[in-house]
């Protein structure tokens, strides 16, 4: 730990006196092209020593222009220009200090493996297996409360709960035909942290693994997990990613679904390993396993804040306690169907952060290291970023049209000190989350919540204990396109705020303001960029079909098919959900839609077999619904299915190339004009056919 914080304080000295040492325009210049050429050429090797390379060059760039906003540009000539100047200033303040944060949790991520378990499987411990459920349909939570009978336990030791906040007949009717417990309660009080704590004092396994009722575990999930607890007595929590086989709202609206990386992957991917290194990997409320004593000793789950699962793991670092991140996916689950259901999650995340910060903030307070608390402060101030990012939104407007200079300085030198500034930011990043956050994305996912999460977050600090939990709808469908003007108004109205400002450029370039003609270029040029980002928001929002209650696995298993007439057919399952199954065959079938086959999977050395209906053929492709089957038939089909061995796959993403990560930031924005267009352009017609049939 010494070494730790020696080595922080010589950090600390090198930066201040990187960043406050004077430099003419002309050396301010060399020093960014020659970092620049440094860095093109250090990116190119592999291992930990060429990020640590270019994050101290991005930290430097950074914190140069950051002392030279503060010491050089904030001579105003009135009280309007100093009070949207420092606005501004206090953004870019936020941002530099989540890059630096940002630096510290991710510089050298753990990437830590499983820990075998005991060869006798009597030393094992107890496990209690809780699947909350409030309102989601019992399609959603079979194949979960299924997969969790399959995991690869001794039977005496493990006990699946499904934890009923609905009081549904059906679902205890289920949990009994499953042969699994069933617990429910007579309100819903503190939402699914009661319901865990409910669950907690009815129940006595040593160790608790929760899973949310959209994912299901792999069979593998404890015999990869659990070593890590008797390894470490001290370990209370081990937690593993979320990875989702459906489309988020961006990845189905924009169509890039397993090619672009998803919100979700550059904190599952990257920031929870950084934090493992520094022992503040947190929970995050499924997929995790927890130490019942532990958990008991800090009173449960943490009733303060709608973020319960990370509010839990900061007072269980607070106790002394170690937690786990193992970057395994052993479940799947469904992302939010639509943009509104992902906006209101994201709600909630940023207000039970912002309630933590007040309520038990991480930066004070007993029990955490320095690095602790650094992390923790982080993955909250990230949700502090609306305010900031609707800040750059309509910066560049301030100058378009009012001609107020939030910036006092002049434009080339405000080049010299900003463009390294984001130059090296992006290199760096691309080069250590290339594979989980591409270029230019960030903005748009910060973006599309920023009108949304700006109010909620400001009153959970002025009011921490107002606001209630608010569950994400899973399992729904989008009957049809269309576009969601509600969600989208905020950012329609920012869209034409810069599209305005950009025209206003032309006349002040070629008259009102020609006498400082790069001032407005670099507005414009700012105005422009808002443009795209809003671009795709706005693609975000135009909603496409989706049809299926049952979203479909995409992995591809070996299988057998067979007729009536006796045909044997080798082939290959390419998807698949408890309703039916797309598979190709080998060789040509010769079925029609209509006719019965039995689908063979192989467990092992056993082989099962679900009978089925042929609905559609292409080619040697043939859709199969599956018939009803009895309940230990689809706990057959599931262990053979979502729970095989195999577990889930963690789908692979280009490597971030910036240029190309731009280019198709711009087409998604291209796009998401079009669409409004199109929508506004329908609308008037409808209007006007409206007119005219009242006219008659």
């Amino acid at each position: 730990m010494l070494v730790r914080l020696g080595t922080m304080v010589f950090a600390i000295a090198f930066l201040a006196i990187a960043a406050s040492t004077p430099l003419s325009l002309h050396e301010q210049l060399m020093m960014l092209v020659s970092m620049w050429g440094m860095t093109l050429i250090v990116r190119r090797a592999a291992g930990l020593a060429s990020g640590i390379i270019m994050m101290v060059f991005s930290i430097i760039a950074s914190s140069r222009y950051i002392w030279w906003r503060l010491t050089q540009t904030l001579g105003f000539d009135s009280a309007t220009e100093a009070l949207f100047g420092a606005a501004l200033i206090a953004a870019e303040c936020y941002t530099w200090i989540v890059l630096l944060l940002g630096y510290v949790q991710n510089a050298r991520p753990l990437r830590r493996s499983p820990v075998a378990l005991p060869e006798d499987r009597n030393c094992w411990p107890t496990v209690d297996v809780y699947i909350p459920t409030y309102n989601e349909p019992l399609s959603v939570v079979r194949p979960t409360v299924l997969a969790a009978l399959n995991i690869d336990w001794p039977a005496d030791k493990l006990n699946i709960y499904v934890l009923d906040d609905g009081r549904r007949a059906g679902y205890r009717e289920f949990a009994g035909e499953a042969q699994v417990g069933y617990i429910t309660r007579s309100d819903n009080a503190h939402a699914k942290a009661g319901n865990l704590n409910h669950a907690l004092r009815m129940t006595n396994g040593e160790f608790i693994a929760v899973f949310d009722c959209d994912h299901i575990p792999a069979r593998s999930f404890l015999e990869t997990t659990m070593g890590w607890f008797l390894a470490d007595p001290r370990c209370a929590l081990l937690q593993t990613p979320h990875h989702f086989f459906s489309p988020d709202p961006f990845e189905r609206n924009l169509g890039t679904f397993r090619r672009v990386p998803n919100e979700g992957s550059l904190f599952y991917g990257v920031t929870q390993d950084g934090n493992d290194l520094w022992n503040a990997a947190f929970f995050c409320g499924s997929c995790a396993v927890l130490r019942r004593n532990a958990l008991e000793e800090v009173g449960g789950i943490s009733l303060e804040s709608v973020t319960e699962d990370a509010h839990t793991a900061l007072r269980l670092h607070r106790r002394g306690y170690t937690t786990a991140y193992l970057r395994h996916v052993l479940a799947g689950g469904l992302a939010p169907e639509s943009l509104s259901g992902y906006i209101g999650q994201r709600i909630r995340w940023a207000r039970g952060m912002a309630q933590i910060f007040r309520l038990d903030n991480p930066l004070s307070g007993k029990g955490l290291d320095v690095f602790q608390r650094l992390c923790y402060a982080n993955s909250m101030l990230h949700f502090f970023s609306a305010v900031p990012r609707l800040i750059f939104l309509v910066a560049p407007l301030m100058y378009l049209y009012f001609d107020l200079h939030v910036i006092n300085a002049a434009a080339l030198t405000l080049a010299a000190y900003a463009v390294p500034h984001m130059l090296q930011a992006n290199l760096a990043n691309s080069h250590m989350h290339g594979r989980y956050r591409h270029s230019f994305w960030n903005g748009a996912y910060e973006a599309v919540v920023s009108w949304y999460i700006a109010f909620p977050t400001f009153l959970a600090l002025l009011n921490p204990r107002r606001g209630k939990f608010n569950v994400t709808p899973k399992g729904g469908v989008v009957e049809q396109d269309f576009f969601d003007l509600r969600i989208a108004a905020p950012y329609l109205v920012l869209a034409v705020l810069n599209a305005v400002g950009a025209l206003l450029a032309i006349p002040r370039l070629l008259a009102w303001n020609a006498f400082e003609a790069d001032t407005v270029v670099v507005n414009l040029i700012w105005t422009i960029f808002n443009l795209i980002t809003l671009g795709a928001v706005l693609g975000v929002a135009a909603e496409i079909r989706q049809v299926r209650g049952v979203q479909r696995v995409s992995r591809r298993m070996p299988a057998l098919l067979y007729t009536c007439q006796g045909a044997k057919h080798s082939g290959v399952i390419e998807d698949f959900s408890m309703r039916g199954l797309g598979l190709t065959t080998a060789a040509s079938h010769g079925l029609q839609p209509g006719e019965s086959v039995t689908v063979a999977l192989a467990d092992g050395d056993a082989e099962h077999m679900f009978p089925g209906t042929v609905v559609s053929t292409q080619a040697n492709r043939l859709s199969i619904a599956l018939h009803a089957l009895p309940i230990e038939k689809q706990r057959e089909y599931v262990r053979c299915t979502f729970a095989s061995t195999d577990g889930w796959v963690d789908s692979a993403t280009s490597i971030d190339r910036p240029l190309a990560s731009f280019a198709e930031v711009l087409l998604v924005a291209v796009t998401g004009y079009v669409r409004v267009l199109q929508v506004f352009s329908m609308g008037l017609l409808a209007w006007r056919g409206g007119a005219q049939s009242r006219a008659l």
